[in-house]
């Protein structure tokens, strides 16, 4: 078997992918039509030139649009279940997958039912059909008032309330999300002391569009138990020694990287120079069809970017189990099945 046909054909697991930037262009098109909302375009050509993002402020202008698109328990149990086959046709059978509450309740007035009900009942068809499993990162979104929220606190306090609520039905962390630069993390500590009360996890964005002292704070101030982005480290060496030294993961989306000008090119990407210094590294796709990528793809550059030989690959690939929210016997018994 050749190494390409190992990468596309092993199981994976996947830590940083966002439903609302899952939805692939064509459906996208479907629900913007069933629900009348006017979109730059009107094909697949026309909304992947879209795509070609300027810098994150039009990255989130995007991601408002989908939420626009959004409205009914149908259109979340729709996006969820394709999602599912995907992770299927590309041998994923587990998913960590972040969702913004805040985003949905105050872009479209959605209430916590209607979304809620759509993502459980996608979850669960595609545990029955698929046979691979989802669980929710539910996410604070730092810039509420871009979203038409009032403030960041009322944005914190009820993503909060809603990711407890749905620790039932697979809600397994609370994120932080949106624009990096300018909402350093501090701030949100009150409701990710609450979340870790209730027995949530710490995941964090920190560390792509803001630099090292924006870890530290996810660090010192969260509690993140893994950081979403974390490639930023590689500024700070005491950082980055402090990562390796008390075992963070970080969750790296190496074409969300160069896409969103974090770094210029894959060949200056701190990814290996991260994985050399110690640091637990994941691979992921963060928001696939929007920067026309895969799990599967983001995975092929380990050997074709960062020299990775097998053994190297399958160690990040097993990094992505063992530092998953899984009960930890789960952990233990998806590695064995995975890799015996």
């Amino acid at each position: 078997m050749s190494l390409s046909d190992y990468i596309r054909t092993v199981p994976k697991v996947e830590l940083h992918v966002h439903i609302e930037g899952s939805i692939q262009p064509e459906t996208l098109l479907a629900l913007a039509k069933r629900h009348r909302v006017d979109l730059p375009a009107e094909t697949v050509e026309g909304l992947r030139a879209w795509y070609q993002f300027q810098d994150f402020h039009h990255f989130i202008e995007v991601y408002v649009k989908i939420t626009e698109c959004l409205k009914t328990v149908g259109d979340f149990e729709l996006i969820v279940h394709e999602f599912g086959a995907e992770m299927a046709r590309q041998n994923i059978r587990y998913a960590e997958v972040t969702f913004s509450p805040s985003s949905h309740r105050w872009i479209n007035g959605i209430h916590q039912d209607t979304y809620f009900t759509g993502l459980t009942r996608g979850r669960k068809r595609v545990k029955d059909e698929y046979g691979v499993e989802i669980n929710w990162v539910f996410d604070i979104v730092r810039n509420a008032e871009h979203a038409g929220c009032e403030s960041y606190k009322v944005a914190a306090d009820y993503t909060t309330g809603v990711a407890i609520d749905g620790m039932q039905d697979g809600v397994v962390a609370l994120g932080l999300g949106g624009l990096e630069a300018g909402y350093p993390p501090a701030p949100f500590a009150p409701w990710f002391d609450r979340a870790r009360k209730a027995g949530l996890h710490s995941v964090p964005h920190a560390g792509e569009l803001a630099g090292p002292e924006s870890i530290w704070s996810a660090i010192r101030d969260l509690g993140a138990e893994r950081l979403g982005h974390g490639v930023r480290a590689i500024e700070d060496p005491d950082l980055v020694a402090y990562l390796a030294e008390h075992r963070i993961p970080i969750e790296i989306n190496p074409t969300s990287n160069i896409r969103l000008g974090v770094y210029p090119s894959m060949e200056t990407h701190p990814l290996r120079r991260l994985y050399d210094a110690g640091v637990i590294v994941t691979v992921n796709s963060d928001d696939p069809p929007l920067f026309n990528t895969t799990l599967t793809e983001e995975i092929a550059l380990l050997p074709d970017v960062f020299d990775c030989d097998l053994d190297l690959i399958n160690e990040i690939l097993l990094n992505a189990v063992r530092t998953s929210f899984l009960p930890g016997d789960r952990r233990k018994q998806m590695e064995v099945e995975f890799w015996g």
